[in-house]
């Protein structure tokens, strides 16, 4: 007689599959998109990842993520002022979204409401069995916004997606559309009070022609657990700039995915991961170039300090017929600490024969030459030492070239050393 054994579940695990049970009658969502929810809590039921399997090798989820806290509706928070002044701000407070604005060329709807009619149903898909954050966003996500931006339009305020929790669990999405030859600037927010569980999926879908500067700012309280997926596919010419910035939380885990499937597509990602105490952050990206004449460029700064561990994998997937691609990837890290640690992992997997594609990690302290030459001028030891931090991450930072941009992320990184040096 054969007898499957049962899997052990971690109790994080356990938590998961229980909250699922009991939550099942609130969450909206018609039979279709029922079903999706039940596939994706059979996957959870198969086990989180561990180092097996070989996108998480450096983060074992199974083993990092202790305990799952219960969803907590009686949670309070607040929306915050926005990032870049002027923006059009969209809140989702302790997973639920407040009312929508009216823009020109722009159409927002509450997710809740597409989940409901079950017109949102064919997006709640993830991209493999090992894609943990995507399912459990999938069984339990409520709320979030649907933006459309309009073939042509140029949005001329930037758009803020606040996603703030105050404890317990949140899972949000946050898809936009931008039309053919539509321009804007999106920031998305991730931010809260408690020691909450966040879950967060975003979907990019870039028109021909278009151009999009999304910024990703992360600064979860240091007890909280930070699951995240920005997803975007690429049209014919489009431009898309990802800025992501991770400054807080306990348990980080930020995936980008992104498909440049329009000839002339161009991407770049710049980011600034900075890391204090125990914190674990992982960015994870993975760039396919599918057609002709596309180009990316990657460049990750990262600080780490305490006993925080960063892990970087960046995979480059180049297609047999992605002729002419132009790829270049670079990750860099300053340690602070003899107890911090930072891994790199850049992957290039190229079938095409004719293209330009490179990579390439660093790994160093503080150079005491560069150091000492600011001491013997009457700059004191921590000054110089922040002097030198902040000109390491400044070129990633001032390359978006915009004052009303780059002040307030510099504004972010002096608040963070005031706390951290």
């Amino acid at each position: 007689m054969n007898m499957r054994a049962e899997i052990q579940r971690t109790p994080a695990e356990a938590a998961i599959v229980d909250a699922f049970g009991e939550r099942l009658s609130l969450l909206p969502g018609d039979g279709a998109v029922m079903v999706k929810r039940d596939n994706a809590i059979e996957q959870i039921k198969a086990g989180l990842p561990t180092r097996r399997v070989e996108s998480w090798h450096y983060t074992d989820l199974r083993r990092l993520l202790a305990s799952v806290p219960a969803f907590d509706a009686s949670a309070e928070a607040k929306p915050i002022a926005a990032l870049l002044e002027g923006s059009t701000l969209l809140s989702i407070v302790n997973g639920v979204s407040a009312a929508t604005p009216s823009v020109d060329g722009v159409t927002f709807q509450r997710l809740g409401d597409k989940l409901v009619d079950g017109s949102y149903a064919p997006a709640l898909v993830t991209y493999g069995i090992d894609d943990a954050v995507g399912a459990l966003n999938t069984a339990f996500v409520a709320d979030g916004y649907f933006v459309d931006i309009e073939d042509g339009a140029q949005v001329e305020k930037p758009i803020e997606l606040q996603n703030i929790q105050a404890g317990g669990q949140v899972h949000v999405r946050l898809p936009v559309r931008v039309g053919a030859g539509a321009k804007a600037t999106i920031v998305e927010r991730q931010t809260g009070e408690g020691a909450g569980l966040v879950s967060s999926v975003s979907q990019l879908l870039l028109g021909d022609d278009a151009e999009v500067l999304w910024l990703i700012v992360q600064d979860q309280p240091e007890t909280a657990t930070h699951l995240a997926q920005f997803k975007a596919e690429l049209g014919k010419n489009a431009k898309l700039t990802l800025f992501v910035m991770n400054a807080g939380g306990k348990l980080v885990r930020q995936e980008i995915i992104v498909k440049a499937s329009g000839e002339g597509a161009d991407f770049k990602l710049r980011g600034v991961n900075l890391l204090a105490g125990d914190s674990h952050v992982d960015v994870t990206m993975v760039l396919d170039h599918t057609v002709p004449h596309t180009s990316s460029t990657e460049v990750v700064r990262n600080v780490v300090t305490g006993r925080a561990k960063g892990v970087f994998q960046g995979r480059i997937n180049v297609h047999q017929v992605a002729q002419k691609t132009d790829a270049r990837m670079a990750c860099n890290t300053l340690l602070l600490s003899d107890d911090g640690e930072f891994s790199t992992k850049p992957e290039l997997e190229i079938f095409a024969d004719d293209v330009a594609c490179g990579h390439g990690a660093t790994v160093t302290e503080i150079d005491r030459n560069h150091l000492f030459y600011l001491m013997a001028r009457g700059v004191d030891e921590k000054t110089a030492r922040g002097l030198l931090v902040r000109a390491f991450l400044a070129e990633v930072i001032e390359e978006l070239d915009d004052e009303t941009v780059v002040e307030p992320l510099e504004e972010l990184l002096t608040s963070w050393f005031a706390t951290h040096a």
